[in-house]
């Protein structure tokens, strides 16, 4: 009987707990990590916060064949976005980089928004707040830089590198293992 009543007061707090934080959001407003460019574009051009120019603002790397949206907002004077990067990873959106405009908006403020929404940063450093789950990295950058990755997709390109660590990485490692 006891063993019952411990679980339903631990399932009790932690839906309790776990309803105060919103789960993370898979992309900024209508674009999402995943959509395809023809989906981002014409997202893109239905808001004009983003100062979206057309096709001039698409480019393709012809090593990677991978597609990138860079966009100009800072001429606008209403947006709260100063520049913007859309990276494609296999024809799907893979990242979101939001400059968030200075003028309009501080670290500060940003930081507690994500916090009061999400909880803690799953990690925080002085340069980078992250918020982490399954599927999305979500992390505040300074000066003030919003960026969503698609985690599924960062986490399977990493397993894939074939990049080794350089001994000075590996020492640095072994040292701080050894702490």
């Amino acid at each position: 009987m006891k063993k019952s009543r411990s679980f339903a007061l631990f399932c009790g707090i932690f839906f309790a707990v776990s309803s105060f934080c919103a789960a993370l959001p898979q992309g900024y407003g209508s674009i999402k990590l995943g959509m395809s460019v023809e989906e981002v574009k014409a997202e893109l051009k239905k808001n004009p916060d983003f100062g979206y120019r057309g096709d001039r603002d698409v480019s393709l790397s012809p090593q990677t064949k991978q597609v990138l949206i860079e966009t100009d907002a800072s001429k606008t004077g209403w947006s709260f976005f100063t520049r913007c990067w859309f990276q494609f990873v296999d024809d799907r959106l893979f990242s979101i980089t939001l400059n968030l405009n200075e003028k309009k908006l501080d670290h500060v403020s940003v930081f507690e928004t994500l916090s009061k929404k999400y909880g803690n940063p799953s990690s925080i450093n002085p340069r980078r707040s992250a918020w982490e789950d399954q599927s999305v990295l979500m992390s505040l950058e300074r000066p003030l830089t919003l960026k969503y990755l698609d985690n599924a997709k960062f986490k399977e390109m990493l397993g894939q590198s074939d990049v080794q660590k350089t001994a000075e990485e590996k020492s640095k490692e072994d040292f701080l293992e050894s702490l």
